[in-house]
């Protein structure tokens, strides 16, 4: 695990680089913006996550316990007409892992989960959430690009995390300062003909919980 910083005035942007779930842990330190879990996908999984048609990819979005992701996520697939195999299994299993391993380091109740397939320029704009604490993992398509921003303006070095890899990031609602100085966007890809798959994981206090 490393964890890199550059120095923005009263900002908080440190990245820590994780290899292994527990490491993700340094997320909660001071001064750590945002945690990316360096993580390969399995290539028979990706293979088919990338062949299937768009029309069948899973979408939705819920508010729910942790323990009850992985039938949610099952429900989606059998509405989307995903079809039916170990690789799909594969997806609803690691949504609810991702989900457990959030929930337990966040100390939150219940998630909102957002799965969504995207094609447009969809959160084009670099920015910082208004939540306390956001999960992307993008499985199909492009990765979450992130950068530092000292004034709010666009980042002059852009990063893009590696597509099956979750990346952990603070919003405007983490109760401790200074804030952070990281911003992200999703990547622009209209016009390309490329589909992403992008699951979302916010921690909310209860399923109410529109922060």
């Amino acid at each position: 695990m490393t964890l890199a910083r550059a120095l923005v005035k009263n900002a908080a942007i440190g990245v820590a680089v994780a290899d292994k779930p527990d490491d993700l842990k340094t997320f909660l330190q001071p001064g750590c913006a945002a945690a990316v879990w360096r993580r390969q996908p399995i290539p028979e999984f990706q293979s088919w996550v990338d062949a299937l048609d768009p029309s069948t990819l899973p979408q939705g979005r819920i508010e729910l316990r942790p323990e009850a992701v992985q039938s949610a996520v099952m429900a989606l697939c059998h509405a989307a007409q995903t079809p039916r195999c170990h690789e799909r299994d594969t997806l609803a299993g690691d949504i609810s892992a991702l989900a457990e391993i959030f929930s337990d380091l966040m100390q939150t109740p219940f998630l909102r989960l957002r799965l969504q397939s995207v094609t447009t320029n969809a959160c084009r704009k670099f920015h910082i959430d208004a939540i306390t604490a956001r999960l992307i993992c993008t499985y199909r398509g492009q990765g979450t690009q992130y950068g530092i921003s000292p004034d709010g303006q666009d980042p002059a070095r852009v990063f893009s995390v590696a597509t099956g890899a979750p990346i952990l990031l603070r919003g405007t609602l983490w109760p401790s300062r200074p804030a952070s100085g990281l911003v992200h966007r999703s990547p622009p890809i209209e016009g390309t003909g490329e589909t992403r798959l992008v699951l979302v994981l916010d921690a909310v206090d209860s399923p109410e919980d529109e922060n």
